[in-house]
């Protein structure tokens, strides 16, 4: 019950920009603050306990939503991508600060051996997502404040996530393809 949980809030909090664009042009006003709230919470009491480092966005994505219903500001609810961007860009900025950078955390879960060598490269790839988290960030906030709905559902809920996948993809290539052939 509780892995169908997590990948039923995982996959409406990846869909969150479609679902604040449907809920606020088809819902009645709140439905969707007070479900997306709903969720977060479920979303908070499920990986309280997996990923610490989540928890903070999680419940930031709980006050805008509540702030959004008592507040009836349904713009509020447009923040969300920004607060996960710059939730995103702390998490990766801090690991290079302190080590090991975020990417080699998560490569040395798949490869727990990996040499000292590919050390800096992991760091630069590190500074490479921090640049692309402070670019979605202003974009989202750009968004949330000047643009139309239609703009920041296009750009939070189909080009951040199409950038995200162009970078997890050509880092990816470069690494099988380039760096094997050194």
């Amino acid at each position: 019950m509780r892995l169908t949980l997590q990948i039923i809030t995982s996959v409406v909090l990846l869909g969150y920009p479609l679902a604040v664009y449907f809920g606020l042009n088809y819902l009645p006003t709140g439905t969707i603050a007070m479900t997306l709230c709903l969720l977060l919470i479920l979303r908070l009491v499920i990986q309280k306990q997996q990923v610490k480092s989540m928890v903070l966005p999680v419940l930031v994505g709980i006050g805008l939503t509540a702030s959004s219903i008592i507040a009836k500001r349904h713009d509020w609810l447009l923040y969300y991508p920004v607060v996960i961007n710059i939730s995103m860009l702390a998490l990766f900025a801090y690991s290079l600060k302190l080590g090991p950078s975020m990417v080699e955390r998560l490569a040395r879960l798949k490869e727990p051996d990996l040499p000292d060598e590919a050390t800096p490269y992991l760091k630069k790839v590190t500074l490479i997502w921090c640049g692309l988290f402070i670019f979605n960030g202003t974009v989202a906030l750009y968004t949330a404040r000047y643009a139309s709905l239609e703009v920041w559902t296009l750009y939070n809920g189909l080009i951040a996530y199409l950038l995200i996948g162009s970078l997890l993809g050509g880092e990816w290539l470069y690494r099988t393809i380039w760096l094997k052939k050194s």
